[in-house]
C-alpha cells in the first residue's frame, strides 16, 4: 500500500471563541487527494516547529486573517483587516524550516499573501480601498462558485499541470500581492492584472494559490489536480 503523506494544515484561530479550528474543505481535499491532513497547534515554540517539520511531508497554509503589514515594512491603513501575530510567528517559522527540508508548501488565498510577503514582497492591504475593479474578488455564498477568470502563464507548471489558457475561480479576499516577490514567479493573472497564482522556481514544490481549491474541490476538476500535485510532491 502506497504511504499517505502527512500535510500539516496551519490552524484557524477564532478571538472571541479562543479557539483553534478547520474548514472541512481542506481536510476533506487532502484526504480525497491521497493525503492524511494533520491541523496543528498554534505554536512558536522552536522546539514544536522543528519536530513538526520533521514529522510531517508537506504544509498547507490556509486562509483566514490579513496578513500583518509589518511582515513587509508598512503600518496598516484602516481598512486592513484583522491580523494575528501568533499565526504570523509561527507560520514565518515553519516556512523557513519547510523550505530548508525542502518539504511541499502549497498557500491558499491569506497563504498566498504570506508567501509573498515573506519572501520580500508587498501586498495590498485592501483592494476596494487600493486597487478597485470591476472584477468579483469577494463572492457571497455559496463559495465553491467560479465569479472570474484567470489567465495561466505559459511554460508555468500550473499550466503544463491543467494544459489549459485560461481558468475559472472563485474569489474570496480583500488583500492580493501588490509588489511579487523576487523568489516568487507568477503563474497566473486575473484580468484586471492582479496576481493569482505563484511558485518558487528553486524548490521542488512551493506553490500559491489565490482563489479557493478548498471550496470547489468537489465540482472543479482544477481544484483536485491542485490539491493531487501537492499531495504527490510530499509523497
Amino acid at each position: 500500500m502506497m504511504k499517505r503523506p502527512l500535510i500539516g494544515l496551519i490552524p484557524l484561530y477564532d478571538e472571541k471563541k479562543e479557539s483553534l479550528w478547520m474548514l472541512p474543505g481542506y481536510m476533506d481535499g487532502i484526504a480525497k487527494a491521497g493525503g492524511t491532513p494533520l491541523m496543528l497547534p498554534l505554536t512558536e515554540d522552536e522546539e514544536m516547529l522543528t519536530q513538526l517539520a520533521g514529522l510531517c511531508d508537506g504544509f498547507l497554509l490556509t486562509g483566514g486573517h490579513d496578513v500583518s503589514p509589518a511582515l513587509y515594512g508598512e503600518v496598516p491603513v484602516e481598512a486592513c483587516g484583522v491580523c494575528c501575530s501568533e499565526r504570523d510567528a509561527m507560520e514565518k517559522k515553519l516556512f523557513a524550516l519547510a523550505l530548508s527540508k525542502d518539504k511541499p508548501v502549497l498557500g491558499i488565498c491569506r497563504g498566498i499573501q504570506f508567501l509573498n510577503a515573506v519572501l520580500g514582497g508587498t501586498l495590498y492591504q485592501d483592494l476596494p480601498l487600493q486597487k478597485p475593479s470591476e472584477l468579483e474578488h469577494h463572492q457571497k455564498p455559496p463559495y465553491e462558485l467560479p465569479v472570474h477568470k484567470v489567465m495561466l502563464v505559459e511554460g508555468t507548471p500550473l499550466a503544463e499541470l491543467l494544459q489549459v489558457p485560461e481558468l475559472s475561480v472563485n474569489s474570496y479576499h480583500h488583500q492580493a500581492i501588490r509588489e511579487l516577490s523576487p523568489r516568487l514567479t507568477a503563474m497566473a493573472y486575473a484580468t484586471d492584472g492582479l496576481v493569482e497564482a505563484v511558485y518558487m522556481k528553486e524548490k521542488p514544490f512551493v506553490w500559491g494559490v489565490q482563489w479557493h481549491p478548498e471550496f470547489s474541490w468537489k465540482t472543479e476538476e482544477s481544484s483536485r489536480k491542485i490539491l493531487g500535485r501537492f499531495v504527490d510532491a510530499a509523497r
